[in-house]
């Protein structure tokens, strides 16, 4: 009967509380999941009908050089030794060589990979601060016309595809109405895409659109839940300004499901800017991945899909420790 407990307590005196616990079992739970989804994308790039040998040599490979490549791409191999091999490779940075290319996968990628994340940093840094603070105008405006034009509006918007959205703006800023910006973002793959800011625009652009309306929905409908809680009723009571209660007391506490909904738009823009980047002809994540599909190009494949997942559990991880950070009550909850 009391042998349970014991355990228990024992157990306990070496669980690591409050923040740094949390962080703790948190990022063992994401490096979990990131094992799962390697066995998930390297069983379904092995489930791909045909030969990538043959598919690299062609038709009129001779026998002798499709065993040879079989053997150097360790074809020939039991399928566990091959995944063995593999995420070998991946735990010291070994990403493969690309077979279209010809070239190491982190050498192809390298360039693209930057080109993306740059596109997303932006779009995260203006969407963000915007939408959080539209969210919380509209809760303290709640049911004036101002906060139902913004819902529309809002709703509105996050109803339009991406493609949609891109080339609208193509057209009103890049063409037909206005000629202002560039309708494609060429950007050369041995330059910085911080030295070509205005074929950023469009893209950026159009990312923030897709995003911005969902975080301020969430931000809004939290503001509303904690104004009506009764800590601000107490704040309000006490004489403080108006202004410092939402800023100081109702903000820090809505806030949370904000950058959840933040960090998960962040991570469908890691994996879906494909279309932002085919409408404006960016060379990033994206388009590679469209190329490495249409050329059977494994290892690129394998990559990209392990890059998009790390990515999102990351932001999951960083979101999750920034709620606890921002919230107060959360906060509490840890100690």
């Amino acid at each position: 009967m009391t042998a349970g407990p014991t355990r228990a307590r024992r157990f306990a005196r070496f669980r690591i509380r409050g923040i740094p616990g949390f962080i703790l079992r948190r990022t063992l739970l994401g490096l979990l999941t990131l094992f799962l989804v390697s066995v998930v994308v390297f069983a379904a790039t092995q489930a791909l009908p045909g030969d990538a040998a043959r598919a690299i040599l062609g038709r009129t490979a001779t026998p002798d050089s499709l065993a040879a490549l079989r053997e150097q791409l360790h074809l020939n191999e039991p399928v566990l030794q091959q995944y063995t091999h593999w995420l070998s490779g991946l735990l010291h940075g070994d990403l493969g060589r690309s077979l279209a290319a010809n070239e190491a996968v982190t050498q192809l990628l390298r360039n693209r990979f930057e080109n993306s994340a740059v596109l997303v940093l932006l779009a995260a840094l203006i969407s963000t601060p915007l939408a959080v603070f539209l969210g919380a105008v509209t809760a303290r405006r709640r049911d004036s016309p101002f906060d139902h034009g913004a819902s529309v509006v809002m709703l509105a918007l996050a109803a339009l595809p991406e493609f949609v959205v891109g080339i609208g703006l193509v057209v009103l800023l890049g063409t037909t109405v206005f000629t202002v910006l560039p309708a494609v973002s060429l950007i050369p793959p041995d330059s910085s895409p911080w030295s070509h800011l205005n074929e950023l625009v469009l893209p950026t652009l159009t990312l923030v659109i897709a995003v911005f309306p969902y975080t301020a929905r969430i931000m809004r409908a939290s503001m509303v839940e904690v104004l009506e809680s009764d800590y601000v009723e107490m704040a309000r009571l006490k004489g403080m300004p108006e202004r410092k209660v939402v800023w100081r007391h109702a903000v820090p506490n809505a806030i949370a499901p904000t950058i959840q909904v933040t960090a998960l738009n962040l991570a469908y823009l890691a994996g879906g800017i494909v279309v932002v980047e085919f409408v404006f002809g960016y060379a990033g994540i994206g388009s590679a991945l469209v190329d490495a599909v249409h050329n059977r190009d494994v290892p690129v494949v394998q990559a990209l899909a392990m890059l998009i997942a790390a990515v999102y559990i990351v932001l999951n991880v960083l979101a999750d420790v920034a709620s606890i950070l921002v919230s107060p009550r959360l906060r509490t909850s840890l100690k």
